[in-house]
């Protein structure tokens, strides 16, 4: 049985963009048809600026919001990343074998550090070497398959060169992954800035449906949505980038295709209905789910404690393996 490893970053609330990209796909068939790993990633939210309190509590929100969508306990294992020490372990030899021209390339470190400096910031570190953090990720499960937008395929290349590289120098140790990519609305983009990804992270929330957002909102949200001039509906993602997100969205939603739901329209304002009535019924047993766990806490950090054991049950011999491969004692 092939096995896969995803994580959700908590660096803001979950939203209908981590849905419908990643986690509904988890649930629907990751977690069936593979030996699935799950983890809140909450030591890459640790790269900015952050109120550790405000990470502690979204990583218990995106946990609670995961076993809402749908994780079973039972069929995968859900974790966070900072409760199985073979993460940072792994990571520290994957930076020794990591170069630092390839961590200079990666795209999001020159977006976000950019960013860092325009708004007088310093650039942290871990924003340099959070790919091989991310690499360590995969590698300490023997992950075969790494489900993944298109904005991170980048670092899973990393992560084969990397494993590759130690196996070339210090002896087979690592399975070499690959990315997937899911098939529909595998990035969905903010209501109100159609060139721009749908991102929890986002200062504004008015292109953004959170997942926690209840129904009128949603409805709000999606009514309000910015299209493009013309009248007519057209699925076209480079000239009517606003009209073909809504048409991705209801087609992820309803399990249509987006070129044929073009054909359905004759106007904006009866598609924004039509993906405002799917969208609201597609979240709302997610959000009644999420309240009875949030009522429930001692459920959730069972799980997770679970997941954890689990986890570092599998990691902890092939990160031992690698520790040995590369030429440390092992501890008496």
């Amino acid at each position: 049985m092939k096995r896969i490893f995803s994580g959700i970053k908590p660096t803001g609330h979950l939203t209908l963009g981590n849905y419908l990209g990643a986690v509904r796909r988890w649930v629907e068939v990751d977690q069936h048809a593979s030996d699935s790993l799950f983890s809140v990633v909450d030591l890459h939210a640790l790269t900015v600026d952050h109120d550790p309190a405000r990470v502690r509590r979204l990583s218990r929100q995106a946990a609670t919001l995961m076993l809402a969508a749908g994780l079973d306990p039972k069929l995968c294992t859900l974790f966070v990343q900072s409760h199985v020490d073979e993460h940072a372990r792994l990571s520290y030899l994957l930076e020794c074998t990591a170069t630092d021209g390839e961590l200079r390339r990666m795209i999001q470190y020159k977006e976000k550090g950019a960013r860092a400096v325009a708004a007088g910031h310093g650039v942290r570190l871990s924003l340099l070497t959070y790919p091989v953090l991310m690499a360590a990720d995969i590698l300490a499960y023997g992950t075969d398959e790494v489900p993944v937008g298109e904005d991170q395929t980048q670092h899973v290349e990393l992560t084969r060169d990397l494993a590759v590289r130690f196996n070339q120098r210090y002896g087979h140790v690592f399975t070499v992954p690959k990315a997937t990519h899911p098939v529909v609305a595998a990035r969905v983009m903010d209501l109100q800035d159609p060139g721009s990804k749908m991102g929890k992270s986002h200062e504004n929330g008015a292109g953004i449906v959170y997942l926690l957002d209840d129904e009128e909102t949603v409805r709000r949200k999606i009514m309000r949505a910015v299209t493009d001039s013309g009248r007519d509906v057209a699925y076209d993602r480079e000239g009517r980038p606003g009209v073909a997100n809504l048409l991705d969205v209801l087609a992820a939603a309803t399990g249509g295709n987006p070129e044929a739901l073009a054909g359905v329209y004759e106007s904006y304002g009866s598609l924004k209905r039509d993906t405002a009535d799917a969208v609201a019924e597609l979240l709302r047993p997610v959000r009644e789910r999420h309240a009875e766990l949030a009522a429930d806490p001692g459920y959730v950090d069972q799980v997770l404690r679970e997941g954890a054991e689990r986890a570092r049950g599998m990691a902890r011999p092939l990160v031992d393996r690698a520790y040995r491969a590369i030429g440390l004692m092992p501890a008496g």
